[in-house]
């Protein structure tokens, strides 16, 4: 392909995507504001006018967020790739450090580079998400003292454990021949596999505190739904989301003996124990359905087609410079390649999500009923819509937005799969 024909596809492909975001974005704004002064009707027993008012208040500001993230992140999109940024950068780091190590030390020196500077350019977006657009509606409790603690320790993580990673799939492009891309997602996947049992274990204790689970009875009832699950877990935590968001969640992460169950002390706070059985009774039905299995073989099918489509485009001349980046005749190329890549993926990938949003959905649905069957389906309900409120998220989206971008299906739709009407008095 010539280079030219490269360029049109991914200005294209970029300007396709920002106009289909905005539209997006425009239709939920107007059903959102639309829909603001009046509680659906199935709700009005339960949800008062004020937090229907605060969720859609809180969804107009993230909207208006993300489009100003959006603009930017375009504009740095261009900046690095067709305005010549990376190009730029990638002259710098081979005149500072030369082609020692066979050219290793240069490759992780550009990606390390370009990561640095990406991350002071997020920087403002991050800190006024937390500390200006969470604080506002009252869910952030993240003190400055913790989040620079959090900082380090993820800066510290990537070093740790990102760059001997990031030498490890560089080395393994540059010495393994025509089927580099092979081995390097094999050492990807094993990586993955690996951090399915340390992320719980040794990485998620660095940023929370787990405690056991204290309440004798809710342990009873969790271990007994377990139990008719065939689900073995290593324990029962609570984890103290309090300390970073007002936001409330239950999980199971881990693998064969680093299995737990987690719950955000916020969620223990605010749900009744059927309601936290039946939560977790959806969160069971994923794995007892095949949802969780299946989604990893999928990420690792999906990750193995795009590892051998970066191995085809890594060798392709017009590849790096249809994206204002001339490949090196001296050097190896895979960082700069897999700095493209990551760069151009979203932007592509973006046409696709909706598939996988729908999917998402089907096993959201499936869960319910899953869960339905083995708890208190009314207490289902009326913890999902407590979830709702307390994360203030819009019991009003906008259809058409919500099939393109929800991995969890509306509140109405979900209830109304269930059959359910929504208890105006939780069970007990």
């Amino acid at each position: 392909m010539p280079a030219q024909n490269w360029t049109l596809v991914f200005a294209a492909a970029l300007v396709a995507s920002l106009l289909v975001r905005a539209w997006l974005a425009a239709r939920q704004a107007r059903h959102v504001l639309g829909h603001r002064d009046a509680v659906p009707a199935q709700f009005r027993a339960t949800v008062d006018l004020a937090a229907h008012r605060k969720a859609a208040d809180y969804t107009l500001a993230k909207i208006r967020f993300g489009q100003a993230q959006m603009v930017v992140a375009a504009i740095v999109l261009l900046g690095w790739t067709l305005f010549g940024g990376l190009d730029a950068l990638n002259e710098r780091v081979r005149e500072a450090i030369g082609l020692r190590w066979n050219g290793l030390a240069y490759e992780v020196a550009l990606v390390a580079a370009f990561v640095a500077i990406g991350g002071l350019l997020e920087l403002p977006f991050g800190l006024y998400s937390t500390f200006g657009l969470e604080a506002r509606f009252g869910f952030n409790r993240m003190t400055w003292r913790l989040w620079l603690v959090d900082a380090l320790k993820g800066l510290l993580l990537s070093i740790v454990i990102g760059v001997p990673l990031l030498a490890l799939v560089l080395w393994i492009m540059a010495a393994s021949g025509p089927l580099w891309w092979l081995w390097a997602w094999s050492a990807w996947t094993v990586f993955n596999l690996i951090a399915l049992i340390l992320v719980p274990t040794v990485i998620a204790p660095l940023f929370n505190r787990f405690e056991p689970l204290a309440d004798a009875s809710l342990e009873a009832r969790i271990r007994a739904l377990m139990a008719r699950a065939g689900f073995a877990t290593k324990g029962l935590f609570v984890m103290d989301g309090s300390r970073r968001s007002a936001h409330a969640n239950a999980y199971f992460t881990g693998f064969g003996a680093a299995r737990r169950v987690v719950f955000f002390d916020t969620l223990l706070a605010r749900l009744a124990p059927a309601e936290v059985e039946a939560v977790l009774a959806h969160e069971l039905g994923h794995f007892k359905l095949g949802h969780i299995a299946r989604r990893i073989l999928a990420m690792f099918a999906a990750s193995l087609a795009l590892f051998a489509a970066f191995g085809w485009l890594a060798s392709q001349v017009w590849f790096y410079v249809g994206l204002g980046v001339r490949p090196s005749l001296d050097a190896p190329d895979g960082a700069l390649a897999l700095l493209l890549l990551v760069m151009i993926a979203p932007v592509f990938g973006f046409f696709v999500a909706p598939l996988f949003a729908g999917l998402s959905r089907r096993h959201e649905f499936e869960a319910d009923a899953w869960a339905a069957a083995q708890a208190d389906g009314g207490a289902l309900a009326s913890a999902l819509l407590k979830l709702h409120e307390d994360n203030a998220t819009t019991l009003t989206p906008d259809p058409v937005y919500a099939r393109f971008y929800y991995s969890h299906p509306p509140a109405v739709e979900r209830l109304a799969a269930l059959g359910l009407s929504l208890p105006a008095n939780p069970t007990p």
